[in-house]
């Protein structure tokens, strides 16, 4: 109960092929990983300067 099946995950990958086409998929891809770098980029400069805030008040 809960979990995505071969058959969900294969009915949800062909809604979106006939929704967005085959030239777009490429090009949303593209965008949404630039957008989960970016993402993971400000996440790990966000904890590197708690860190360093951190490391100062110790001292």
């Amino acid at each position: 109960m809960g979990g995505l099946g071969f058959q969900e995950i294969l009915l949800i990958a062909v809604v979106v092929l006939i929704l967005f086409g085959g030239r777009k998929i490429p090009e949303f891809m593209r965008g949404l990983g630039k957008g989960l770098r970016e993402f993971n980029n400000e996440k790990d400069k966000d904890s590197s300067e708690k860190e360093k805030e951190k490391e100062e008040e110790k001292k």
